[in-house]
C-alpha cells in the first residue's frame, strides 16, 4: 500500500512538472513572439528611405560633407547613408521601366541625391518633419522627400499593436499563474492529512512548509528548464528554416528571457505551494474531508 501511494505521489508530481512546463513554454513563446515582433517592428521602422535631393551643380565635396554630417547624426542609421548620382538613378529607372522607355531618349530628370534611414526611435511624423526641415538647411540641398503616409500608418499601427500586446501579456500571465496554482493545489490535496497531522504533533508552520517549499523550488526549476529547452529547440529550428531570422537574434535578451522564465517558474511554484500548505494548516480537521 505504501509503495502504491509513493508511486501515485511521484506520478502526481510528474504531472505537475510537465503541466507547469507546458504553461511556462506557452508564456515563454508569447515573450519570444514579443521580442522578435519588436525586432521586426524596429526593422520595419528603419526601412523607410529618406531622400535628400541635391541642387543642380552641387559640388561633390558638398555631398561628401553632408554625408559625413548625416552619419554623425544621432537620428541616422550610419551604415544606411548612400550617395546616388543622377546617372545611377536614371539607369535604375531604365532597368525598371524596360527598353521601351530607354529608347525614348528623354533628358535625365534626376538630381544627385543622398538616401538614408532614421533610427526607429525617430520614426514618428513629428520627428520626421523636424529632420526634413533640419536637412533642408544644409548647403547644396534642394529638397527632402519621404513617404509621409507610410510613416504615419506605420507609427499608428505600431501603437495599436503595442497596446494589444500589453493587454494580452497581462491576461496571459494571469492565466498562467492561475493554472499553475490550481495544478499545485490538486497535487498537494493528497498530502492534506499529513500536513495537518504534523501540526497536531507540535510542528511549527515553518518546519512543515520547508520540505514542501524545497520540493516546489526544485520542481519549478525542472519545469522552467524543460520549457527553456523546448523554446531553444524551436528557436534553432526557425534559424535553420529561415536563415534571415539570425539577423534579429539578440542573445542577451534571449538569455534574460530564459532567466526570467526560470525565476518565474521557481517563484510561482514556491508561492503557490506555500499558499496551499498554509490553507490546509488553517483548516480544521473536519474540513479536510
Amino acid at each position: 500500500m505504501s509503495s502504491q501511494a509513493t508511486y501515485r505521489s511521484r506520478v502526481n508530481y510528474l504531472n505537475v512538472i510537465l503541466s507547469m512546463a507546458v504553461v511556462l513554454f506557452m508564456l515563454g513563446l508569447f515573450g519570444y513572439a514579443l521580442l522578435y515582433g519588436g525586432q521586426l517592428t524596429k526593422a520595419l521602422r528603419e526601412s523607410i528611405d529618406i531622400v535628400v535631393e541635391l541642387k543642380e551643380g552641387a559640388q561633390k565635396t558638398q555631398a561628401d560633407s553632408l554625408a559625413g554630417l548625416l552619419r554623425s547624426s544621432d537620428f541616422v542609421k550610419t551604415e544606411s547613408v548612400q550617395f546616388i548620382s543622377k546617372e545611377e538613378a536614371a539607369k535604375a529607372m531604365r532597368e525598371e521601366l524596360g527598353e521601351d522607355h530607354a529608347q525614348l531618349n528623354l533628358p535625365n530628370p534626376y538630381f544627385d541625391m543622398l538616401t538614408f534611414n532614421v533610427q526607429a526611435a525617430y520614426m514618428h511624423p513629428d520627428s520626421l518633419a523636424w529632420i526634413r526641415d533640419a536637412v533642408r538647411e544644409f548647403a547644396g540641398v534642394n529638397d527632402v522627400f519621404y513617404q509621409e503616409n507610410t510613416a504615419g500608418i506605420v507609427a499608428a499601427n505600431i501603437k495599436k499593436i503595442a497596446w494589444a500586446a500589453l493587454i494580452i501579456a497581462v491576461f496571459f500571465i494571469f492565466a498562467a499563474v492561475t493554472l499553475i496554482h490550481n495544478t499545485i493545489r490538486l497535487a498537494l490535496y493528497a498530502n492534506r492529512f499529513l500536513i495537518k497531522n504534523m501540526e497536531l504533533t507540535g510542528a511549527t508552520w515553518g518546519f512543515i512548509s520547508r520540505p514542501f517549499l524545497r520540493r516546489a523550488a526544485w520542481h519549478g526549476l525542472l519545469s522552467a528548464l524543460i520549457a527553456c529547452a523546448a523554446l531553444w529547440l524551436m528557436h534553432r529550428g526557425l534559424e535553420t528554416a529561415l536563415p534571415q531570422w539570425r539577423n534579429f537574434e539578440n542573445v542577451p535578451l534571449l538569455a534574460a528571457g530564459a532567466a526570467l522564465l526560470i525565476l518565474l517558474g521557481v517563484a510561482v511554484h514556491a508561492l503557490s505551494t506555500l499558499t496551499v500548505v498554509r490553507k490546509y494548516l488553517r483548516l480544521r480537521v473536519d474540513d479536510l474531508f
